[in-house]
């Protein structure tokens, strides 16, 4: 008994023929109208998930876009109290906190600026 040759034209078919001369051989032929009913049980599948993963992308997008908000809005807190607060800009830039006399001010024995 001789077995019989799976056909092998559904992809052909499917790229490049026309619907109606596709889905003519899908009706004619056993092994494509096999193929087509695993491809369109695909399909249907693929249009199940789809709306859950445009969600997830744009979910990631939102994630993504309060990442970086965050990151902005601490690095300009960051620069404005660096900025605003001496004592921590000269930790930060001499190591130590610069005092009345590191500017070349004359001071007196505690600290304060002498007067004339």
């Amino acid at each position: 008994m001789m077995k019989k040759e799976k056909c092998t034209k559904y992809e052909g078919l499917f790229t490049f023929a026309n619907e109606e001369e596709f889905l003519r051989h899908v009706e004619s032929c056993e092994d494509c109208k096999a193929e087509h009913e695993k491809m369109m049980k695909v399909s249907a599948l693929i249009q199940e998930v789809a709306p859950q993963l445009r969600q997830k992308r744009r979910d990631f997008v939102r994630l993504k876009l309060a990442c970086a908000s965050f990151g902005i809005v601490f690095c300009l807190l960051t620069l404005g109290v660096i900025n605003m607060n001496p004592d921590v800009h000269d930790m930060l830039f001499y190591g130590e906190t610069m005092t009345v006399e590191d500017y070349g001010f004359p001071v007196d024995s505690y600290g304060l600026i002498m007067v004339d």
